[in-house]
């Protein structure tokens, strides 16, 4: 009988904690470092896989994400290792994608090169902005200029190029954001990720929120009409979302955030990596310890990781709608009585679909575009 995870996939995740400096508004595990041991580090990753690939003999993996920090900046030859010896460890799907995270600063042709030769299938590039004023704002090292240089060098490379640009940004109007959607559009480009700016407690923007010194950020009407305005540009430019933040064309959607989104099992190595993993019918909670040299230290005992959590079934159902609801396709109402153990609160369900804020549609329960926008509103409505 299929365990549930299978119906989301299997993925592998693994995280490359280094930048070249720490953006104002990041609050994901990075660290500047000015002497980086690529041999030290290459060898903890080989371990952990191992480690990982002993507790999952024979499951066909279907996704690989490198991320950051900026994984940009390890060695190609390392990259390949780890390739390698993850195509040992499991069988493959056919169609395995390969992502590497990528910092416009950290491109030059030769080593892009060596990437999709060590088997890097797409990238995914931090652009974040298309004006030099802007990017000086956000932190970011490159210029524009060099980021529409990085993004032909990625796209001559690679068959499957994303990037990532930030909206709702200092003093920025829905005019010239739509500018910049559309000339982001613009460029041959198969999938884009668009945030909201978001300002996170314990990050250098979170420090000059609540003092009262980070002037100029869109009110609550003008963010949500920056949303909706994303929404029918994406769509009249043919790359329709397919997740709250993420679009794609047809066919181009990120496989391994759909593992993410569709509740499946992924592991997570590297320092801070999170993972959720099924074992004798058990999902489990796993995060690795967050400090670059403790996680180091940690391999070498087989303490990498700190103590898994087992999650109860209402957390599962939980979870299965914090993430399914996010995609456009929505959550199997089947599925979630199955991890829940009992149906959906039908009421809630009514009461959504008579507000307009989601639709009940071949047996799934999916969020309309009005409801998008006060989803964990949504969210906090469905559970019990």
């Amino acid at each position: 009988m299929a365990e549930d995870w299978q119906q989301g996939g299997f993925g592998l995740y693994i995280h490359w904690p280094f930048c070249e400096a720490k953006c104002p508004y990041c609050d994901f595990n990075s660290h500047v470092s000015r002497r980086i041991d690529q041999t030290a580090w290459r060898d903890a990753y080989l371990a952990e896989l191992q480690r990982a690939a002993d507790e999952t003999p024979g499951r066909v993996l279907n996704a690989v994400f490198f991320g950051g920090g900026t994984p940009s900046l390890m060695d190609p030859d390392v990259v390949a290792d780890i390739i390698a010896a993850i195509r040992r460890h499991w069988p493959t799907a056919n169609d395995l994608e390969i992502t590497l995270e990528a910092n416009p600063g950290s491109v030059e042709a030769g080593r892009f090169t060596a990437y999709r030769q060590a088997g890097v299938s797409r990238v995914s590039m931090g652009i974040q902005a298309l004006n030099d004023s802007d990017l000086k704002r956000l932190g970011r090292l490159h210029s524009a200029k060099e980021a529409m240089t990085a993004f032909d060098i990625a796209r001559n490379t690679f068959e499957r190029v994303s990037f990532d640009l930030i909206y709702g940004r200092q003093d920025q109007s829905a005019a010239q954001w739509e500018a910049e959607l559309k000339q982001a559009l613009s460029l041959a480009i198969d999938h884009i990720s668009l945030y909201q700016l978001t300002i996170e407690q314990g990050t250098a923007f979170g420090d000059r929120y609540a003092r009262g010194k980070l002037r100029g950020l869109p009110d609550e009407d003008l963010g949500a009409d920056m949303f909706t305005l994303t929404q029918d540009i994406c769509n009249d430019m043919g790359m329709s979302a397919y997740e709250v933040s993420n679009h794609a064309r047809d066919g181009a959607q990120s496989r391994h955030n759909l593992i993410y989104w569709r509740y499946g099992d992924y592991i997570g190595i590297g320092p801070g990596a999170h993972g959720r993993l099924t074992l004798d019918g058990q999902k489990l909670a796993t995060v690795a310890y967050s400090n670059p040299q403790r996680w180091l230290d940690g391999v070498a005992k087989g303490e990498a990781e700190k103590p898994r959590a087992a999650i109860s079934r209402s957390e599962q159902a939980t979870e299965f709608l914090l993430m399914g609801l996010r995609l456009k396709e929505g959550v199997d109402l089947a599925r979630y009585a199955d991890i829940a153990g009992h149906e959906i609160d039908e009421k809630a369900v009514d009461h959504l679909q008579d507000i307009g804020m989601a639709k009940r549609e071949a047996g799934r329960l999916i969020v309309s575009d009005q409801g998008v926008i006060v989803l964990n509103a949504v969210i906090e409505t469905l559970l019990p």
